[in-house]
């Protein structure tokens, strides 16, 4: 095991594999940038979904066991089948990820909506304002901090998934994963591994770090 290790030290230490087309530094922006993509198309569908059901309540009944069921959705099956419909290529993986991406996101904007105390919006209304006052001032400053938290679930998980997007020609770190079990490279394999729970681990990290500063910011809205 020791070994094993000491020779993804060697393969880190080589120039060869962090520049070029196949290098490190080329796939890991090419990854970055698919996770980002993802989120964004994510982000796009469940903010404005889980803010409507989060204010209004309604579909709320619906939604949740909707989510529930696409949380449980197996990765590569879902790719398997996209792959099918949309071909080979970017658009597979895409769609697929985002699927995945949109439950953790939709469920932490509506439940963070839906936590902050009834009281607080009435007392809102009471004093003149609007529906759209009450939820941009009001409602999403109390729930920045679940909200976070769905965007850190979702960040995390697409950040482990992607990598199986390399099973269609779809470039990334799942690269070094998939090439190099074709050609047993478990160097190779391990050393992409690692790089994806690095970015892992910083990912989470700065969304605890995020958590935090939201959440001790609190008080602040609450007195506002």
């Amino acid at each position: 095991m020791n070994d094993a290790y000491g020779q993804v030290a060697g393969w880190f230490a080589d120039p060869a594999n962090w520049y070029g087309p196949a290098g490190l530094v080329e796939r890991t922006g090419v990854y970055l940038w698919q996770c980002f993509a993802t989120l964004a198309l994510a982000a796009l569908v469940a903010v404005p979904l889980g803010l409507f059901i989060g204010h209004t309540g309604y579909g709320r009944s619906v939604m949740v066991p909707v989510t529930g069921a696409l949380r449980s959705l197996p990765t590569l099956g879902l790719l398997s089948a996209l792959s099918l419909l949309l071909g080979l290529g970017l658009a597979a993986p895409m769609a697929a990820l985002t699927v995945l991406a949109v439950p953790p996101i939709l469920a932490g904007v509506y439940a963070g909506i839906e936590s902050v105390e009834g009281e607080l919006v009435d007392a809102s209304r009471a004093i003149g304002f609007t529906e759209w006052e009450i939820l941009v001032q009001v409602e999403l400053p109390l729930a920045a901090p679940l909200i976070v938290a769905g965007f850190r679930s979702a960040t995390v998980q697409v950040l482990a998934t992607w990598t199986v997007a390399a099973y269609l020609p779809v470039e990334g770190l799942g690269r070094y994963l998939i090439d190099g079990l074709a050609v047993h490279d478990y160097v190779r394999m391990l050393a992409g591994s690692v790089v994806v729970i690095v970015l892992e681990l910083a990912a989470n990290g700065l969304f605890a770090v995020l958590g935090r500063v939201v959440a001790g910011r609190l008080p602040t809205a609450k007195n506002q």
